[in-house]
């Protein structure tokens, strides 16, 4: 395979079991509180917002958990997704470093996050839920839940952040092609959003604003869940898919992983691509690096705070141990709106509190690069978030042209760019800039921490 560009799989190699990073653990999550009581949550206190299968998939310590057969038969649309060698780019930086990339751009949606909206959508309608709120960001996770409820037969609102919304007409339009109804946040249509807009008229939005406005509509409906596109346990266990597919690649072209990078936002990603290889190393000691990038406007893991925190900017859901810039924060509305979450899935702050994982963050206009001069080596335009991963896996290349060590670096190409041109014609015209986050407003959003969080 010494010779081979890409890496395919037959249909047969969809992996039949997602992997729970879970069950390797040397020390388990510190337990989901009630807001309320700041005790430890049971089923019963999450079964308004999700069916009991998820909820059991968020608790369970199994390592292996099956996929149904009818969402195995969805997965085969569009997986195995490919597995690249980036030789031409590799030859443009003149690193001794093999770049390997799993490419999840090829899903309907364009991006990674079918994976779990599929499977989320599918165990909805095993329970007899016909309709599901949720929040969007840049879109793909709306696009993705919406072409699940297209295919499934279920209702589907999305709550888009308001910027995301004005700057990704073409993802709205997508959804609302899929049937979804798609909603600019903060609105007018729930408590949460009148309340914002109240204290903050031009509100760009945030996804913890859009959060809080689809868990209020999940809550006031009874035949409505509600799904997320990240962040949580269960979400992070369905996109393992592509990790364990990509091991079973490298192991076909006979290589394995020094580095791993992934760009970060909520998690889901990263965790798809890294977990599968983490277990391992924690099973049997593999000498392995896993890079979390960020962007450097919104620095979950790089500058927030290792503590309890609410998911939502209401105060809607449960309390959980995360890296949180605070509830309350706001980023700027840079262009990769997948990342602009204020806090870290627990799965990735626990492992990143136990030196499993490495986090930086770089700014838009260095990833814009990034992703630029990998499009004019390997012929993809990567969505703004994924140019964080390009960013990460250029530098890791350019440190072993350095070192003259020649490691084999695998990164995750989560989504194409297709629908963020806007954002590519903004970067070629010299519109963009690098924005920082409001320091003062971080300092108060960490200050309002809910109390349980020294606990």
């Amino acid at each position: 395979m010494e010779d081979s560009v890409k890496i395919a799989l037959p249909e047969s190699e969809i992996p039949r079991a997602w992997y729970n990073v879970a069950a390797d653990l040397p020390e388990p999550l510190p337990p989901v509180l009630h807001p309320g009581t700041g005790q430890p949550i049971g089923p019963q206190d999450l079964a308004p917002l999700f069916p009991m299968a998820l909820i059991a998939q968020e608790v369970s310590t199994e390592r292996d958990v099956e996929i149904p057969d009818e969402v195995r038969d969805i997965y085969r649309q569009w997986r195995p997704t490919p597995l690249y060698r980036a030789r031409r780019l590799e030859q443009a930086l003149d690193t001794p470093a093999r770049i390997y990339y799993k490419y999840e751009g090829l899903s309907p949606a364009g991006s990674h996050k079918p994976n779990t909206a599929v499977a989320q959508a599918w165990y909805n309608k095993q329970e007899g839920v016909s309709r599901i709120t949720t929040e969007t960001g840049a879109g793909q996770w709306g696009s993705a839940l919406s072409m699940a409820g297209a295919f499934l037969g279920i209702e589907i609102e999305v709550f888009m952040v308001r910027v995301s919304f004005d700057q990704k007409p073409y993802r709205r339009a997508m959804m609302e092609g899929f049937g979804a109804r798609c909603v600019a946040s903060p609105s007018s249509e729930t408590n949460a959003g009148r309340a914002i807009l109240a204290e903050h008229p031009d509100s760009t939005g945030s996804l913890g604003i859009a959060i809080s406005e689809a868990v209020e509509r999940a809550a006031g409906r009874d035949d409505t869940k509600y799904a997320l596109g990240s962040v949580l346990n269960h979400v992070l266990l369905h996109q393992t898919v592509a990790g364990l597919e990509a091991k079973t690649q490298l192991e076909i072209a006979g290589d394995y992983p020094d580095v791993i990078v992934g760009c970060t936002g909520g998690g889901s990603n990263f965790a798809g691509i890294a977990f599968p290889f983490l277990g391992e190393k924690l099973r049997d000691g593999r000498n392995l690096r896993c890079v979390a990038v960020e962007p450097a406007a919104c620095p979950t893991l790089t500058r927030g705070k290792y503590a309890y925190d609410f998911g939502d900017t209401s105060h809607l859901t449960p309390l959980v141990k995360m890296h949180t810039l605070g509830s309350t924060f706001v980023p700027p509305g840079f262009h990769a709106g997948g990342l602009r979450y204020h806090g870290m899935a627990p799965l990735i702050s626990h492992l990143a509190q136990l030196d499993l994982l490495e986090a930086r963050n770089y700014q838009q206009l260095e990833c814009f690069a990034a992703g630029l001069q990998f499009a004019r080596c390997e012929g993809i335009v990567p969505a703004p978030e994924a140019n964080h991963a390009v960013k990460g896996a250029i530098d890791e290349a350019l440190r072993c042209k350095e070192e003259g060590t020649s490691q084999t670096i695998l990164f995750n190409l989560c989504g194409h760019g297709h629908f963020d041109m806007q954002a590519y014609i903004d970067y070629l015209g010299g519109k963009l800039v690098d924005q920082e986050y409001d320091e003062s407003e971080l300092a108060m959003a960490l200050s309002g921490l809910p109390s349980v969080a020294a606990g």
